[in-house]
């Protein structure tokens, strides 16, 4: 296991990225100054958000069924507790995007190579008790 979304693990049978970007901002309001450079504030948090991309070889390891799995669940609409293989909790998080790209079709039109891209974003953890998720999100600590 490499990390889990929910009930969805990342693995080797499953998918297995080999690239994991995290992106933070950081939310600042401005107020313009004559003569001045603009006054900022501090206003919270912004966007964290992970992009998971990677190939999988259905003939050798990964399963195209985990992309339609992943794609059931964003069609959900709900957010997946995130936890990483030491078991950190990341809190809440959504599917934003997910691209697949097949190549080295064979004859039956199956790819050999998928490529693809998964886009997630943090939600706040106050949905927990919103959504009900607070026993699962008990349950993976």
């Amino acid at each position: 296991m490499l990390l889990s979304l929910g009930q969805f693990v990342f693995g080797i049978p499953t998918l297995s990225y080999q690239q994991l970007q995290r992106q933070n901002n950081w939310r600042w309001a401005a107020n313009n100054r004559v003569g001045q450079r603009p006054a900022r504030q501090f206003v919270g948090p912004g966007d964290d958000t992970i992009n998971l991309s990677g190939w999988i070889s259905p003939e050798l390891c990964g399963d195209l069924k985990a992309i339609d799995t992943l794609r059931l669940m964003a069609d959900q609409g709900e957010p997946y507790v995130l936890v990483d293989a030491t078991g950190t909790v990341y809190g809440l998080w959504v599917i934003e995007s997910l691209s697949e790209t097949g190549t080295l079709h064979g004859i039956d039109s199956k790819p050999r190579r998928v490529d693809f891209s998964l886009t997630i974003a943090r939600v706040d953890d106050d949905l927990i008790d919103q959504v009900g998720l607070i026993t699962d999100a008990e349950a993976m600590l």
